[in-house]
């Protein structure tokens, strides 16, 4: 009887790539997905281990996916939780059978499946075998790790420095995906390339993909290395789309975050953004409570806000993470504090989000239908920002007239115009080659 498996992730989009390379893998070598995780012969957790609060929400589902399994039925822990405290993790948590780097054993479901408390050596995941997307759009890594060292982040102690895919295998498996919309994705998207020789840059791998796609869309752009050629490249694409890795605008704080910039540089850069595209959709995340920030920092990052209008943005409370500078500095924040100024600037952007929504109604826009009754146009990223409600008829994978007619906070409701024949551009790329 052939094993069914089942792959529960958590954390990130880049994780989410990650189980999909798993289960292409497990797939390669005869297993079958299972409709649900009590009917599988083996159960994966891809954990996220970015903060304290997603390292207990991938303990919990740990020990809910071991109480859910079927008899018999084997469990096993991968991802950054894994990478970061694997071997903890395994004598902490005797219910998983195995506790593995970033990857599984080769042969999983066979005679060399690993006994508990072991670990294998880890599967680089950046080109593993990737099924077909399931939706119309897909995210796609184009690298691991990252080479900067900002003061709050434990990624690079666990994930390693950068490592870029060469671009034809990420354009490769842009082919084999098969999805209307592609969204790139990576730890500094914007330094894709500098570690490898003869591939080609982020504004190469832009211009390639963009050509085999209906719409390219690239997430976690680091501030400094936005430069306005590529920012010009993004706006060629017809997805003027910007997601920057702010994290605060306060220039004494982001030097002690380790960060680049100011409330003025971004609020530069953003004017200069919306000059070339005066559509532009912008995205970033700020952390509340960094240890030093002051009110006068929190003034600052307010104001920043009300200035910037972006159209969405994330808001965390600092988390010490064992091996960052950040744990080596004094003036902790208070947690009630943090989250007392996230709040704040929560509701600021909420409201800033829904004026910018309701400013859309009236508009006509191209609505990528990712199911039945839900779209997005090129302001929205896939389950990271609102949805545009369409009515029952438009067909997933196609992409729709639509007019707005309501907004009701970060979603909008649309009426369709007319349906545009779905084209997505295709050209095969040789192994090892790149245009």
């Amino acid at each position: 009887m052939t094993e069914r498996f089942f792959v529960e992730t958590l954390g990130c989009p880049k994780n989410q790539v990650d189980s999909d390379k798993l289960a292409g893998s497990l797939l390669a070598e005869g297993l079958e997905p299972a409709a649900a995780l009590g009917e599988a012969d083996l159960v994966v957790v891809n954990t996220c281990a970015f903060i304290v609060s997603a390292r207990e929400e991938s303990i919990e589902a740990i020990l809910d996916a071991s109480r859910e399994r079927r008899e018999g039925a084997r469990l096993v822990v991968t991802g950054c939780l894994a990478a970061r405290a694997g071997a903890a993790l395994a004598t902490a948590l005797p219910e998983v059978d195995a506790v593995v780097d970033i990857g599984l054993p080769v042969h999983v479901g066979g005679p060399s499946w690993r006994p508990r408390g072991q670990r294998s050596v880890p599967i680089d995941f950046l080109d593993l075998p990737r099924p077909p997307a399931r939706a119309p759009w897909a995210y796609v890594k184009v690298a691991d790790g990252c080479d900067r060292r900002c003061g709050f982040c434990a990624i690079p102690l666990f994930r390693g420095p950068q490592r870029s895919r060469p671009m034809a295998r990420i354009l490769a498996e842009i082919d084999a995906l098969g999805a209307a919309e592609i969204v790139l994705v990576a730890q500094d998207l914007a330094s894709y390339g500098r570690d490898l020789s003869q591939n080609g840059t982020l504004i190469d791998l832009v211009a390639a993909a963009a050509a085999r796609v209906l719409r390219l869309r690239l997430l976690y752009l680091y501030p400094s290395s936005l430069d306005d050629r590529l920012v010009d490249t993004i706006v060629a694409t017809g997805v003027p789309y910007f997601d920057l890795s702010l994290q605060h605008v306060s220039r004494p704080l982001l030097r002690r975050m380790r960060r680049f910039g100011s409330a003025e540089t971004f609020l530069g850069r953003i004017a200069k953004i919306r000059s070339r595209a005066p559509e532009a959709a912008l995205r970033s995340s700020f952390i509340l409570g960094y240890p030093g920030e002051t009110e006068t920092d929190h003034d600052a990052l307010l104001e920043f806000l009300r200035a910037a209008e972006l159209d969405w943005a994330g808001f965390f409370t600092f988390s010490a993470e064992d091996g960052t500078y950040a744990t080596t500095l004094k003036d902790k924040v208070p947690e009630p504090l943090a989250l007392e100024r996230l709040r704040e600037c929560a509701e600021l952007q909420d409201a800033i989000t829904s004026r910018r929504r309701r400013a859309l109604v009236g508009a006509v826009t191209d609505v990528l239908v990712d199911r039945v009754g839900i779209g997005r146009s090129y302001r929205e990223a896939p389950e990271i920002d609102g949805v545009i409600r369409l009515p029952v008829c438009c067909e997933p994978g196609t992409v729709c007239r639509v007019r707005i007619d309501a907004a009701a906070g970060p979603d909008l409701e649309g009426s369709l115009l007319d349906e545009v024949p779905r084209h997505v551009p295709r050209r095969t790329v040789p192994s090892g080659a790149h245009p």
